[in-house]
């Protein structure tokens, strides 16, 4: 069976960082897009980054600059570095990735983990 595991959120004040991790464990054989979501409360959930399998990366508007996406293909892992944080990042962040797990390409999701800015 295949998961993604997230760590890293917490609470921190305006303008300090966080790095948020996510791995697959089980017996994945590949990865291919991988992504970051967030949902606040009462908003939907929406796009922050994503790391293609081909390096490229891509980022909501309100992230740009601030935040970066990176990938470890080895370690069937992602990685979100945030600084510059603002109380309006605060929400559940979710990992999202395809990964290719009994030679099937299927779309998972992280358990979601906090982040808090506030001071």
């Amino acid at each position: 069976q295949v998961q993604l595991v997230e760590s890293g959120g917490g609470l921190v004040q305006p303008g300090g960082s966080l790095r948020l991790s996510c791995a697959a464990s089980g017996s994945v054989s590949s990865t291919g897009t991988m992504a970051w979501y967030r949902q606040a409360p009462g908003k939907e959930r929406e796009f922050v980054a994503t790391a293609y399998s081909g390096g490229s990366t891509n980022y909501a508007d309100s992230v740009k600059g601030r935040f970066a996406i990176s990938r470890d293909n080895a370690k069937n892992s992602v990685h979100l570095q945030m600084n510059s944080l603002k109380p309006e990042d605060t929400a559940v962040y979710y990992c999202n990735a395809n990964l290719l797990y009994g030679g099937r390409w299927l779309g998972y999701w992280g358990q979601g983990t906090q982040v808090t800015v506030s001071s």
